[in-house]
């Protein structure tokens, strides 16, 4: 059953990967999508094509999530109630130790994946207990359920949203609003190569010899997610590819 239709769905992060995938499934289930991103031609190109594709109304709005005043313009000039916030945009930056790593990646990491995700949860949440009905879902890590080594910093803002994730649904309990997320695994997307600064060679090396998710098969369990009847709340999900057992634990088929 689709319980999507004609529904408003917020997506940040829309103009790659995950968050990309997850606003064409949306539109092509019925649902209306305000795709949000940092690069002005991709949203243009994203919203060009559901449009013409679908029969969703698509609003694209472009900016930083790092940026609170600008969430909150966005989500201000909205006219339709947000039904649903997908929380998609995140990053990892740099994978250096602790002892020598980049204060500026730290600072990108923390800005973008807590507080990003915080200013959006922050301003949407608040419209949608007034009406008493909405979904956040909020897409996390399996770097949010272990550590590793080189992931100080991105693991602790991929644990942070599991705890704001949890926290939130309990700070709406007695509401109708349902708070869920989603922790994939290898995804192959832009995510390494930004990880890695550009360095298309060691993004490679992430994914060589195994088959990981596609940005596709992770927006596939958001929607379906999203699309559970208003009594079911699926709190979090951990989705790896089959050759994956934890964050560090990965069979590589031989060359």
């Amino acid at each position: 059953m689709n319980r999507l239709k004609n529904k408003w769905v917020l997506i940040t992060g829309a103009t790659s990967g995950i968050g990309r995938d997850a606003a064409i499934l949306f539109a092509r289930n019925g649902a209306n999508v305000i795709i949000t991103g940092r690069r002005q031609n991709r949203l243009d190109e994203l919203k060009q094509k559901l449009t013409e594709e679908t029969g969703s109304e698509i609003f694209a709005f472009c900016f930083d999530v790092r940026d609170r005043e600008a969430c909150r313009k966005c989500v201000d000039s909205i006219k339709h109630p947000v039904d649903i916030l997908v929380n998609n945009a995140g990053l990892a930056s740099g994978k250096d130790p602790v002892d020598l790593a980049d204060f500026e990646d730290w600072d990108k990491m923390i800005d973008t994946n807590i507080k990003g995700l915080l200013s959006m949860t922050r301003f949407i949440s608040d419209k949608m207990r007034q009406r008493n009905e909405g979904h956040i879902i909020n897409v996390g890590s399996i770097a949010g359920h272990e550590a590793y080594p080189g992931g100080s910093v991105y693991c602790g803002t991929k644990h942070a949203v599991k705890a704001i994730t949890q926290a939130t649904k309990m700070d709406l309990t007695g509401t109708n609003i349902r708070v869920s997320a989603v922790s994939p695994g290898l995804v192959d997307t832009e995510f390494s190569e930004v990880r890695f600064h550009g360095n298309k060679e060691k993004a490679k090396d992430v994914y060589k010899n195994l088959k990981p998710l596609s940005g596709m098969d992770v927006a596939e369990i958001i929607l379906f997610v999203a699309n559970r009847p208003p009594h079911v709340n699926i709190l979090d999900t951990i989705v790896l590819p089959v050759h994956q057992s934890s964050a560090t634990l990965v069979h590589r088929s031989e060359e």
